[in-house]
């Protein structure tokens, strides 16, 4: 039971990690909105808002395939840091 549990997860972040983004806007606000959703608990990354802003520069110069790349990086960042503090807010709880 265990392991099922630990590979429903992984298995979706490999289905939303594969997904083709019609385009570097629609990557970059996917992107965006997983490095809020950190930010709204106080767990934003260090990186994420850097990557967000290169992929915007890539996009404006019509290099949508980096700048998709880059966002999908920083849109599973946001996805990592809102996990870890998941986390570790059970493991917290569960020591008190």
């Amino acid at each position: 039971m265990k392991l099922t549990a630990k590979l429903v997860p992984f298995i979706f972040t490999l289905f939303i990690s594969s997904y083709a983004y019609a385009s570097a806007d629609e990557a970059i606000a996917s992107a965006e909105k997983a490095r809020k959703a950190a930010a709204e608990v106080g767990h934003e990354w260090r990186d994420t808002a850097l990557m967000i802003k290169q992929a915007r520069e890539l996009a404006a110069k019509g290099q949508s395939e980096e700048a998709i790349k880059i966002a999908k990086v920083a849109e599973e960042e946001g996805k990592d840091a809102l996990e870890q503090y998941r986390s570790e807010l059970s493991r917290f709880s569960k020591q008190h």
